[in-house]
């Protein structure tokens, strides 16, 4: 729990003004995303109940004051007490700070926005770690459904915590699923690999010791890089295409590891409380039936081309031996109950540690490296970061 640590470390000198917050349903939710978005383990843009109750418990645990009534558990207002508290405190010893300590805009790329295609989405940023021998490289490929999100994502802790392990780090942006249908995300995502293993001379970067990282969409396009077979095409006219594909790991949070109907009713269809598992689907560009968004996503123009589409990019279709090993985490434990509310039932199903715990079955049967982190798991490695370090380092 040590990142829910920091989280309340930060609330003594958080940077944002927040004792003139107005607080609606779920305030407390978007202010600890806003102020604390590592807080966000799954990263999937919201802070689900188990994220919130763990920073709840670190709230109760380094102030115990904060508890007014002496029931263990924070309510909303004492939550809210506790961060206008901190915020004041923050104005007074830094007034004329107006960001997040985590904005990576704080953490200024070496280069930033380089191309790697024409379309306007198709750029990534790099931090170049400071080595005289080449550094191997960590790539964040971030989340959002395939409909949203940006490689400012990318939390500026994880940046500087692998630069001073000796480790670059990339973020790239992806075409969309609103204008272009899957699989065009991760074919991006493969040439962005394949482009930045093509400037490693000049960037001074290990070829041979490349990691992809990220949460939700995200971790499903790391998890196909690295579970793929080598995607290079050495008689390519492109020298870009002659570059390797494969990574030496890979690590994910709240990562979707299968993509059939089958598949998700057999892991959370207990919890669906008899609704379809078709009924998880969000429309897509006003589509609302299930079965067209299914084509839509895939750009296939029957549900059994999407199928078979869509089984090619799954990662429990794809791992075999001579694949990577893969840190996982999940933001709930095996035994928690689904949400109350309505509202967060779907980002807690479509994150379910379930998902991680298929692979991980599928992944020790096949004697690969499987590691799998969620609240009190017993686990190698405290977070991604540790992990990308732990094997990028060694050769």
């Amino acid at each position: 729990m040590k990142k829910y640590a920091v989280i309340i470390t930060g609330l003594a000198v958080a940077s944002l003004v927040v004792a003139s917050f107005t607080y609606a349903d779920d305030g407390v939710k978007r202010q600890i995303l806003k102020l604390f978005p590592q807080a966000d383990t799954d990263e999937d843009g919201v802070i689900s109940d188990t994220e919130e109750a763990a920073v709840r418990q670190q709230i109760v645990n380094r102030f115990p004051q904060a508890d007014k009534n002496g029931d263990g558990v924070l309510s909303d207002a004492e939550v809210k007490t506790v961060l206008r508290q901190a915020a004041r405190r923050a104005v007074q010893k830094e007034p004329n700070s107006g960001k997040s300590r985590t904005d990576t805009a704080s953490t200024k790329p070496t280069y930033a926005n380089v191309k790697y295609g024409e379309n306007e989405r198709q750029v990534f940023d790099i931090w170049l770690a400071d080595s005289s021998t080449p550094t191997p490289l960590a790539i964040y490929i971030h989340g959002g459904g395939f409909k949203s999100g940006s490689k400012e994502k990318l939390k500026s802790d994880k940046v500087s915590e692998l630069l001073d392990a000796g480790i670059s780090v990339a973020s790239i942006n992806y075409r969309l699923l609103n204008t272009n249908p899957l699989p065009a995300a991760h074919h991006d995502a493969r040439r962005a690999v394949q482009v930045m293993r093509s400037r490693a001379d000049d960037w001074n970067i290990d070829k041979t010791r490349l990691a992809a990282f990220g949460g939700s969409a995200g971790a499903q396009i790391c998890m196909w890089l690295a579970f793929s077979d080598e995607m290079a095409k050495p008689e390519s006219s492109d020298p870009i295409e002659r570059e390797s594909t494969r990574l030496t790991c890979v690590a994910s949070a709240g990562g979707q590891t299968g993509n059939s109907p089958e598949f998700w009713k057999k892991q959370i269809g207990e919890f669906l409380n008899d609704k379809p598992i078709e009924s998880l689907a969000n429309p897509l560009n006003g589509v609302t039936d299930p079965q067209m968004i299914a084509m839509m996503q895939w750009g296939a123009s029957t549900l059994e081309e999407a199928k078979k589409i869509s089984s090619r990019h799954a990662a429990l279709n794809l791992v075999s031996d001579d694949d990577p090993p893969i840190f996982m985490s999940y933001g709930m434990k095996p035994t928690d109950q689904p949400p109350t509310n309505p509202a967060r039932l779907r980002g807690w199903l479509i994150h379910h540690v379930n998902l991680g715990i298929a692979l991980k079955e599928k992944m020790d049967a096949l004697h690969l490296e499987a590691h799998l982190n969620y609240p009190d798991a017993k686990c190698a490695y405290e977070s991604d970061v540790a992990f990308l370090v732990s094997k990028l380092l060694t050769k």
